[in-house]
Parts: structure tokens; sequence; C-alpha cells
């Protein structure tokens, strides 16, 4: 058996796309370009595929991960390639690499994150970025299923900067890009939470629902501050000591409609 971990994208609209939505539409791009999937066993058989830490419903993401087990082996840029033309636009895997080491969920321990706020002054979200980074605690709620559940957003959160708006999408409205660095804890602090944290520490209120993406997440160096490719460690491994496999690819699928 073989296993492929695969790096892909959530964008544009697809963003509003739910974790099971984009289960079965990658299922279905794994029958279009007949990718020899293993299953498992019991009465009712279900292609191996594990998800790691999927971005929440409305956030865009760079930094998405997966990783399939095969009954035959395939070259992962050949595999990545079939895949990619079989999921519709916006669904886009970017990366393969195939699993020459253990506990890739291990090795995501944090993320990348960016908040587009329009409609915030620059000078208003630096302030507020501040006062945030300045608290010992943010303490904020989040509705679960359980009731609402009041947690503290700050220690989670390793950095927290503001950036320039890029310059290729111009706009005659005030924004604030927001850069942050969040550790995965439990309970999950996410985005929308140092959101809340801001507005609890400076009154920061955007206008308009943030525009958030996820950029990067893997494994966090605390000496750095930064996040690691957290599938450089098996690109190193198939350098060091690459696979005697054969096997020729599968026909390649057309690319489908969102």
């Amino acid at each position: 058996m073989q296993r492929i971990r695969l790096r892909y994208t959530k964008r544009g609209r697809l963003r509003f796309t739910s974790h099971r939505d984009f289960q079965r539409a990658f299922e279905r791009a794994l029958r279009r370009a007949e990718v020899p999937m293993a299953y498992s066993a019991g009465f009712t058989p279900h292609p191996k595929v594990s998800y790691a830490n999927a971005a929440p419903t409305g956030t865009g993401s760079e930094a998405e991960y997966l990783e399939i087990a095969l009954t035959e082996a395939r070259d992962p840029e050949t595999l990545r390639e079939l895949l990619d033309e079989s999921l519709p636009d916006g669904l886009d895997i970017i990366d393969a690499v195939e699993a020459r080491t253990s506990g890739l969920a291990d090795r995501l321990t944090a993320s990348v994150w960016e908040l587009r706020l329009d409609g915030v002054v620059p000078q208003e979200a630096e302030r507020a970025v501040g006062a945030f980074r300045a608290a010992e605690t943010v303490e904020v709620q989040r509705r679960t299923k359980n009731g609402m559940r009041t947690f503290d957003a700050r220690a989670a959160v390793a950095s927290l900067e503001t950036h320039t708006p890029q310059a290729d999408r111009p706009t005659d409205q005030p924004c604030a890009i927001l850069r942050l660095v969040v550790r995965h804890v439990t309970p999950a602090v996410r985005p929308d939470d140092v959101l809340s944290g801001l507005r609890a520490v400076a009154d920061l209120a955007p206008p308009v629902p943030a525009a958030v993406t996820r950029l990067a997440q893997g494994l966090f160096d605390e000496e750095t501050g930064t996040v690691t490719d957290p599938l450089a460690p098996d690109r190193e491994a198939v350098t060091a000591a690459p696979a005697d496999r054969s096997g020729a690819a599968p026909a390649a699928a057309a690319k489908a409609p969102a």
C-alpha cells in the first residue's frame, strides 16, 4: 500500500463549501481520475482518506492537507495533476508527496491567517492590535452545541501584525490587513475569535464581515515564530531514499464544473 499526502486550496466562492461538501467532491474526483484507492473493511467500505484540521466554512485557504492510501503505486506529481483536473476550479491540488514519515496531523500545530478588514482604517487596526498584544488574557464567547462557552483568545496567538493592502487590489474605501499566527490548542481559537477579542479590548468592529484566508499551517517553530512546511520531512525522506516503484498512471480526466 502506498500513501500520498496532498495539499489543496479553497479559493474564491468555494471557500463557502463545507468540509462535507469537499469530501463528496474529492471522492468524485478520485473516481474520475481512476485512482486505485484502498478501501476500509466492513459492510460499507469507504476510500481510505484522512483529512487533517479542515478550515472553517466560509474561510479561504492555501494550506489544507489530506492523505490517501493506494493499492498500486503512482507518481505523486502525476496523481496531483489528474486529481486537480477532476476537481472544480477553486478546489486545487497544489502539492503531493509520498508519505515516508508518520504523524502528519502531529505536525499541524499552528496556522498563519490573513484577515482583510474592508472599511477599517489601518491606524485604527494598528491601535486595536497593540491593545490585544498588550493584554494578558482576552476572554471571548462562542456558541457551541453545548451552549455559550467563554475562553481566552490571547494565549493561542503567537503573533499579530498589521500589513499594507496589496497594490493590485485598489479601492477607494479604507482597508486594513491583519496577519496572525495561531497555535492549535484546545479549545480551538479561530480567526473570528481573535476578531471578537479585538472588539472586546479596543472596540474594533469592521462594518462588513472580514475576508479570512489561511496562508499556511504546519509545525510552529518557537525560536523563529514561523510555521514550517509539514510535507518537508516526507520530501527529504524521498530525496534521501527514493522509492523503486513503477506503474502506469490513469488516464487524465476533464476539469469538472463547480
